[in-house]
């Protein structure tokens, strides 16, 4: 049986990023996370925001890993970025009443910052990083002039399968 444990969102950071070390020089980056989904009220009939908060991790992965740096150097809260990682199910004990607590999470493996750079603000920016900004800040659309409501002309024998 195959499996496959990826996830591609774009958001915002909910609170700033809270880092710790561990071990022989790991570092890792804690954050909070949020995406929208847009559904219709049923009563009202007009389109709702339906926020989805979830917590993140980045880490610094051996001698090269940077991660953790780079989320606690260049994200604030409020900052807008696309994180691919991979989800985990957390379980624990509640310290106060003993119940068992549990909640899905990303382990953050990659990360691209959305925000516009800031005069003299200096960054890591992924390759290609001009086109996702620019379809982020219109709501995750290509502006106007990029919708075709037709496919191309021709008639299909230029397809290689």
């Amino acid at each position: 049986m195959a499996n496959f444990n990826k996830v591609i969102l774009i958001g915002r950071l909910t609170r700033d990023p809270e880092c710790r070390t561990f071990g022989s020089g790991g570092k890792v980056a804690a954050f909070g996370f949020a995406v929208t989904n847009r559904k219709k009220n049923a009563q009202t009939g007009q389109w709702e925001d339906d926020p989805m908060f979830i917590d993140c991790s980045a880490f610094n992965w051996g001698d090269r890993g940077t991660l953790a740096n780079t989320v606690e150097t260049y994200c604030r809260k409020g900052s807008q970025v696309c994180i691919e990682g991979r989800l985990v199910f957390d379980q624990w004990d509640d310290k106060t009443t003993g119940q068992k607590r549990s909640k899905h999470k990303i382990v953050v493996e990659a990360l691209q910052l959305l925000d516009p750079k800031q005069d003299g603000q200096g960054g890591p920016r992924s390759a290609g990083a001009g086109a996702p900004a620019r379809a982020a800040a219109g709501g995750g659309r290509p502006p106007a002039d990029e919708f075709h409501d037709e496919p191309p002309p021709g008639n299909g024998e230029e397809i290689p399968f």
